[in-house]
Order: structure tokens, then C-alpha cells, then sequence
């Protein structure tokens, strides 16, 4: 990531962690949606094994106090993600943790956009991770920060920026030859004030081949707003396995349904949407 600066919003921003050899490295961001709820990229999650997240943190080599170090025991990317093809989109995950977070000033909710919601070309946007600071860089410390204006996918699905390679589906920012985002930044947010507020437009995706900042090869991001639908009943999915595990078999096939509608059909209990 290039042209760094520290922001208030790294209290959105989540390292998540990888265990290999004894030590957790990490390896992707992600923004916490609810206390026990983690957005990624599906393409984090590609390689089995034992997986934590870090929250509340700005040096990946200090301890500030302001950490929070929580299992992710379970976690679901859309069933129409294929790692062979990135390009096809659906790269977009949500990670399960093992206890809920508390929420202070070091660790917040991230607000999502509407669903269907779409910001006009040239809107700046900031994007934050550890991901490298250059193409062949090292990983730094530090969280990164660098403020993208968006490209609108006109534009960047022409032949000479992405062509056919970018969808509907995908968000573009940067583009420059200067500022992007890079390997290790993966998952993170791409957060975009609206009225007032910051919200969650985009999940890191991918970039070019040919380089992190490669001119006319903007980064590009999951369109969270695409996606409102699917993360609510994957976010609620978990919990209704946890209180009945009978449905166990629906979870399995990957079926999404209305967590409602399951208390009421299982257990004829007065249905409640908080959970």
C-alpha cells in the first residue's frame, strides 16, 4: 500500500492471522460487522487450517493493550466463489468467531452500505491494511492507509484498463501507477464517507499481475452492496446451528434461510430477529 497515513478508522480494520510453525502470521484484513461477526475475501480463506483474528491493533510488532485476540472456528465464502477464477467474483467470505468482541474506541462496527447502493466515479475512498508497501516491498508494522478515488466500471472495463476481467459485481479505485492496494492487504475495507459516516463499499479483491500499481490496472474490490442479502443470512446461519443443532443438514448443503422462520418452524418459539 502506498502513502501512508494514520486515520481514525483503523479501529474497522482486522488482521486476519494464520497459524504455521507455532506463530501466527498474518495474512489478509477484515472488517468486523457485528461483535462476532468478521467480512473478508473468500480467497483468504482458500487454505484450511487454523485461523484467528486480531482486532483493536496498529502495529502488527507492538503490543498496545488495545488488542483483541479471538478463534475463528467456522467460516463461510459463497458457494459461487471458485479459486481457479477470481475473476468470476464472488469473493467475499464471513468469518464465525469463538466470542464476541467488545466494542470500544480501538475496535467498531463497520456501517455497510444499502443494498444495490452505488458511489459516483471519482469519489474518494480509503483503503487500509498491512499489505506490502510496494509490488516486491516489505510487509510493514504499521497499519497503511491511502485515500482511492473510485473508477466507474465503464471506465475501467474498457480493453486498455480491465476489459472483460472486471464485473458489475467489483468496485475499481486507484489506478494511477502510484497509490494501491497490495499482497497482505487482501480483505480489507474500502470505506467510503456517506453522509458523515464511513461504510464499507468494498472488500480487497485483487491487482494486476503485472504489479500492485500498474497504470489503468486499478485495484479492485467485492461490492459489498451486491451482497447485503448474502452476508445477512450467512451472519445469522451460524446461529441458528448454534441453538438448533438439528439443522445441521441445511447449514451443510450451504442453504441460506430466514433464522426467523426457523425458531418458528423448530421450536415454535416467539420468533426474535436479535441474535
Amino acid at each position: 500500500m502506498y502513502f501512508v497515513i494514520y486515520f481514525i478508522i483503523d479501529s474497522l480494520q482486522v488482521s486476519i492471522q494464520y497459524l504455521s510453525g507455532g506463530y501466527w502470521y498474518h495474512i489478509c484484513g477484515g472488517t468486523l460487522i457485528r461483535a462476532n461477526r468478521v467480512l473478508t475475501a473468500a480467497h483468504c480463506m482458500d487454505t484450511p487450517g487454523s485461523y484467528r483474528v486480531d482486532l483493536g491493533d496498529y502495529s502488527l510488532t507492538t503490543y498496545e493493550g488495545t488488542e483483541q485476540f479471538i478463534a475463528v472456528p467456522s467460516y463461510r465464502r459463497h458457494s459461487l466463489w471458485n479459486p481457479s477464477n477470481i475473476a468470476n467474483g464472488y469473493d467475499i467470505a464471513v468469518l464465525w468467531l469463538a466470542s464476541s468482541a467488545t466494542l470500544n474506541s480501538a475496535v467498531k462496527l463497520a456501517a455497510l452500505p444499502a443494498s444495490g447502493a452505488a458511489l459516483p466515479n471519482n469519489y474518494n475512498c480509503v483503503v487500509t491494511g498491512w499489505g506490502r508497501v510496494s509490488t516486491t516491498g516489505p510487509f510493514p508494522a504499521i497499519l497503511q492507509q491511502a485515500t482511492l478515488p473510485l473508477v466507474a466500471y465503464p471506465t475501467c472495463s474498457l480493453s486498455s484498463w480491465w476489459g472483460t476481467t472486471v464485473k458489475s459485481s467489483m468496485i475499481c479505485a486507484g489506478g494511477d501507477g502510484v497509490k494501491s492496494v497490495c499482497f497482505g492487504d487482501s480483505g480489507g475495507p474500502l470505506s467510503c464517507v456517506v453522509n458523515g459516516v464511513y461504510q464499507v463499499h468494498g472488500i480487497v479483491s485483487f491487482v494486476s499481475s503485472l504489479g500492485c500499481n500498474y497504470y489503468q490496472k486499478p485495484s479492485v474490490f467485492t461490492k459489498v452492496s451486491n451482497y447485503i442479502s448474502w452476508i445477512n443470512s450467512v451472519s445469522n446461519v451460524y446461529d441458528c446451528f448454534r441453538l438448533y443443532p438439528e439443522l445441521y443438514t441445511i447449514m451443510s448443503i450451504g442453504l441460506t434461510l430466514d433464522c426467523c422462520a426457523v425458531q418458528k418452524r423448530y421450536s415454535k418459539a416467539r420468533c426474535s430477529k436479535s441474535l
